[in-house]
């Protein structure tokens, strides 16, 4: 998708007389339902009239040019594309960034990072080389022609036309040297030679021929990221699997192999507690599919852990194997496009109302449940039927067996059932289940549990005691709880308030929003970033991840009813906006949420209740 492609010729006259930013207004609000912000507005006014001059200067013709191009699989869009042949005939894309930038403060942050003033407000923000190194990598890892032949040669670079090369403590400090070779950045002293770059790339024109190419090209991962994939997961220690994960990958692996014998569309539903690897079995059976160079994707609804595994596999361009359902919309995806589709987290597949928020063109009544089964040969849905935390997300094992009906796929299952978290203790997880009571069997708690459950008296002494164990290990321990108080955004100056406020006690949320420093996100650094240790998550933050202790604050959104001698949610309580709109179903999220929380942890987990009743309700049920 893009908002705007024409000839050299006509962007000319439309930046001429001042009608291209009016032009891609008009596109925006037709793509995406809404106008442009103001000051993306004003970038195209004053960013697109120097795009303009270089093509003068350049006196190149019969070219073509793409703005506001959005990469597959992805939110982000490109600024400028120029599409053109050389003087030996061969064809050429060149990827532009372009910045209006006066001011940059360069930071030694492992990255290449900077901070400049951007959006209304300073911000760190990846390095113009950074981000265009991401993008250039990206069209070479999803658009197939690059792998064809006659080849496609791409360039990419930066244009900060307001600011200057004389500059070396910014843009140019020595920090950056690496990537600046790579990916290099013109400044408004470089106009001609910028203007000389796009001559020798694009002299011969043709350019509308080079661009239909590029947009009519199949959008599927390439041989390279592939290869990639399989490397690093074969090599990492992270990802090794035991015993019955082992089994039960190979179980899999051996009915996608059956799937792809018969020639039929088949669907595969993996069905897990946590804790049994679920995650884990997904990400090797990538490397598997990856080696075979099977087109295969890995979708995940939760951005946290989305990022979690783009970070372990280091980054780069393994990274974008890792996407979001969103991603998968009929607009972006063929039918059949990719040979296997693993979903982790399927039980977070969303009702198709979801997508009414999206630009009209990806806008489907379809079922996100039928999207995904559509968009591969082999779809495989991980689950756990009991993680489901808010109203619109429908995902279970019934909603995808009809769904599967609709294609005519051939349906199998397996089931997980060792533990491998909690100590791999199933009595743990099933007695954890009877007293959010799950089954109406009591079960008990013994004194002989490997796994070390603890209640205390009062949540400063439950975080002294996680404290020791994160001193012990660093980023081993960490603390949540039901999201029972206000979530503030950060101060200006991004210190964090104390909202959990128990007595004395009193800490702040994880750090909200998409407020981060750094290339880490803001749930990447709760969970791996020391300071996360000094702020509290919650079921959004959480949902994913795992420690060797769990700290949880159970608030009063679960409390004893002693009418029906049972837990019970109160919806009064909840400062969850999201839980609030289902109050029929809140005690099944508020319980499906302490079940996730309590069973983050992998050696122990610790817990104080705000609720006395509710304390005395699961201490009745220990030894």
């Amino acid at each position: 998708m893009l908002i705007y492609s024409d000839t050299f010729d006509q962007f000319r006259h439309d930046v001429i007389y001042n009608k291209i930013a009016d032009i891609m207004n008009n596109a925006f609000l037709e793509s995406f339902g809404r106008k442009a912000a103001v000051n993306e507005f004003s970038s195209w006014q004053n960013s697109l009239s120097r795009v303009k001059d270089l093509i003068e200067i350049s006196e190149t013709r019969n070219n073509f040019i793409a703005l506001e191009y959005q990469v597959p699989y992805n939110q982000s869009r490109i600024d400028c594309l120029l599409f053109g042949k050389n003087e030996k005939n061969q064809d050429n894309i060149l990827v532009i960034e372009l910045k209006q930038w006066t001011n940059v403060t360069a930071l030694e942050i492992e990255g290449n990072f900077v901070e400049t003033y951007t959006g209304g407000r300073k911000k760190v923000v990846a390095h113009p080389s950074q981000q265009i190194k991401g993008y250039h990598n990206y069209l070479l890892d999803f658009i197939e022609e690059f792998e064809k032949e006659p080849s496609i040669t791409l360039t990419s670079c930066s244009y900060c036309h307001n600011y200057s090369n004389k500059d070396i403590s910014g843009l140019f400090n020595p920090i950056y040297r690496n990537i600046l070779n790579e990916y290099p950045i013109y400044c408004r002293e470089d106009t001609t030679e910028l203007a000389g770059k796009i001559k020798l790339l694009l002299k011969s024109g043709k350019g509308s021929e080079v661009f239909n190419r590029f947009m009519q090209s199949r959008i599927r991962p390439s041989r390279r990221l592939l290869e990639n994939v399989k490397a690093i997961i074969n090599n990492e220690a992270s990802f090794s699997l035991l015993n019955e994960q082992l089994v039960a990958k190979n179980l899999i692996w051996g009915k996608i192999r059956r799937g792809y014998a018969k020639g039929r569309k088949s669907v595969i539903i993996v069905k897990g507690g946590p804790g049994t690897g679920k995650s884990l079995i997904a990400v090797n059976i990538l490397a598997e599919v990856a080696a075979k160079r099977k087109k295969v994707l890995l979708v995940s609804k939760s951005k946290p852990f989305r990022d979690g595994l783009q970070a372990w596999v280091g980054g780069g361009s393994v990274k974008n194997i890792f996407v979001s359902p969103y991603s998968l919309t009929p607009s972006r995806m063929d039918e059949n496009g990719l040979d296997v589709l693993l979903i982790d987290e399927a039980h977070r597949i969303e009702t198709a109302n979801y997508y009414q928020r999206m630009r009209s063109i990806d806008r489907s009544e379809m079922p996100m449940a039928e999207q995904l089964i559509r968009s591969a040969k082999t779809t495989v849905f991980f689950i756990d039927d009991k993680q489901r935390v808010r109203y619109q997300e429908i995902g279970n094992s019934s909603t995808i067996k009809e769904a599967a009906k609709k294609f005519q796929a051939s349906m199998d299952e397996v089931e997980l059932l060792s533990q491998f978290r909690c100590m791999g203790s199933n009595d743990y997880l099933k007695w954890i289940e009877s007293v959010l009571g799950y089954t109406t069997k009591k079960r008990i708690l013994r004194k002989t549990e490997i796994f070390d459950f603890k209640i205390f008296n009062s949540p400063s002494e439950l975080y002294i005691e996680l404290g020791k164990k994160e001193a012990e290990k660093p980023n081993s321990a960490r603390l949540v709880a039901g999201y029972c108080w206000p979530w503030s955004e950060p101060k200006p100056d991004g210190s964090l308030i104390n909202d959990v406020k128990i007595g004395e006690f009193a800490m702040p949320w994880e750090t909200k929003g998409d407020h981060a420093v750094g290339k880490y996100p803001a749930w990447f650094q709760w969970a791996y970033k020391p300071n996360g240790f000094q702020q509290v998550g919650c079921i959004y933050t959480a949902q994913g991840f795992e420690f060797d202790y769990i700290g949880v604050i159970i608030g009063p959104d679960l409390i004893f009813n002693s009418t029906t001698g049972t837990l019970t949610g109160d919806i009064s309580m909840t400062r969850d906006p999201t839980l609030k709109r289902d109050p029929n179903n809140f005690e099944t999220y508020i319980k499906n949420i302490y079940r996730v929380l309590l069973t983050r942890g992998m050696k122990g987990c610790y817990v104080y209740f705000t609720n006395k009743e509710t304390e005395h309700f699961f201490k009745e049920r220990m030894e």
